[in-house]
């Protein structure tokens, strides 16, 4: 018998499938920023992390919830801090020494993300952590490195975070986009070994609790990492994000889950048409060059003739 080295995590059977011809739509931590650029090495059609990176699962609703409502932007959204203006919903890469181009950018991408939403949709949230930051009562996205004092620091429970969540699965089943959850693999160490595995239960429970009815479904992005990877070889120099190889399995194991043999197939000739175009060789005169870009035009007409 041969000798098991890990322990392999199974993934629950779906009638979810996604094609090249998917709308995928990505929002939540830094990990599926990292799923989301490997979506679109592979041709897919991705909107990733329109308002940036987003930890917690209210801030996540909050901006759904303000995009389709078509809530604009007030001065109540906005904070001058050490030089620049910056945005309670938006992520860090919004900020502006200009307000009305700050307000400019924030804008458009709720805008995009409205525009996205019109059509059925496949999104993919992915909660990093249950620990939010409340100013004057409200959560932010993200504290933009103001003084803690400004903020209250609380951890949701599996309640609130449901009782948000439940009537917008709700309205999104309605509009025919298909739901899947992951729960970020990264450690948020800052909350203390024992203090992340709260939180990241937390996240757990609540999403078990909204995949019940059916407009859900989850895929253990976490447990891959956490119990199949259990080995620091798998991590980065920082010990608590993923390494590459890591993330290069769980996106495997995703499109294992939900794709076909030709999806998976037509990804890796994308793949390596983007590999391709951000290579620059250093003689465009010669006959190496030549012959490169010769490959490249038959990659992309495989491609075009695959789709």
């Amino acid at each position: 018998m041969a000798i098991e080295l890990q322990t392999k995590v199974s993934v629950a059977p779906t009638d979810l499938k996604i094609t090249h011809e998917s709308r995928l739509l990505l929002m939540g931590s830094c990990f599926s920023d990292a799923m989301g650029e490997r979506m679109r090495n592979c041709g897919f059609n991705v909107l990733l992390n329109p308002f940036g990176t987003l930890y917690n699962p209210l801030s996540i609703a909050e901006c759904i919830r303000r995009t389709a409502g078509q809530v604009d932007m007030t001065a109540d959204d906005v904070v001058f801090h050490n030089g620049l203006w910056h945005s309670w919903l938006h992520h860090g890469r919004f900020s502006s020494h200009d307000r009305n181009l700050l307000l400019a950018d924030c804008t458009d991408s709720m805008h995009k993300l409205h525009l996205f939403m019109k059509q059925p949709m496949t999104v993919v949230f992915t909660f990093g952590t249950a620990y939010v930051f409340r100013h004057g009562g409200r959560v932010v996205s993200n504290c933009h490195k103001l003084p803690a004092s400004l903020f209250e620091r609380t951890r949701l429970n599996v309640d609130e975070i449901v009782e948000v969540w439940h009537p917008m699965l709700r309205e999104f089943a309605s509009c025919g986009h298909n739901v899947v959850f992951t729960v970020s693999p990264i450690r948020h160490m800052a909350n203390g070994a024992h203090g992340n595995q709260v939180s990241k239960a937390t996240l757990l429970l609540a999403v078990e609790r909204l995949c019940e009815e059916g407009w859900a479904e989850y895929f253990p992005a976490y447990e891959i990492v956490l119990d199949e990877l259990r080995d620091y070889r798998f991590y980065a120099d920082d010990m608590t994000h993923p390494s590459q190889l890591a993330e290069e399995i769980v996106w495997q194991r995703f499109q294992e889950t939900y794709m076909s043999s030709e999806t998976i197939e037509r990804s890796a000739k994308y793949q390596k048409l983007s590999r391709m175009k951000k290579h620059r060789p250093l003689h465009t005169d010669s006959a190496e060059y030549e012959q490169y870009m010769k490959k490249l035009a038959e990659l992309e007409e495989a491609v075009k003739v695959n789709g």
